[in-house]
């Protein structure tokens, strides 16, 4: 219904993610850590964090994944409701133990902190799997 286009521009690139635009519904782990609407800590993890978080997004309602590289993944929630679609990047930086994430809204401008809330679920449930 909301869905929106999937952006084109979305992926790694020099072990960066897309920033987040200045509205208000996204975080990333790569904002600014005083940009305190956009930044979100990254995920630490040890071992391999692509299988873990592919078997954690087949778990969840309403999730495709549309992209997987052994460094990355790339996932589409779609909202129970309307059927909005936040695009959630993962990126795997191995050497310093840390999931990189991204979560942001297609359409619209705020959020209400779903993207937020849905990434700190995902690192308790990713923790939880340790």
């Amino acid at each position: 219904m909301f869905a929106g286009k999937r952006p084109a521009n979305l992926g790694v690139s020099s072990g960066r993610l897309v920033p987040c635009k200045r509205t208000p519904n996204c975080v990333s782990s790569q904002a600014d850590p005083g940009d305190a609407e956009h930044y979100i800590a990254p995920i630490a993890f040890r071992g391999d964090a692509i299988t873990a978080l592919r078997k954690l997004m087949h778990a969840m309602e309403r999730v495709s994944v549309v992209r997987e590289a052994p460094d990355y993944l790339q996932a589409e929630f779609r909202s129970k409701l309307m059927g909005f679609v936040d695009d959630v990047e993962f990126y795997y930086d191995k050497a310093a133990g840390l999931i990189h994430v991204r979560s942001a809204s297609r359409l619209g401008r705020r959020d209400f902190g779903v993207n937020r809330k849905r990434i700190e679920e995902i690192r308790r449930l990713i923790q939880d799997q340790r």
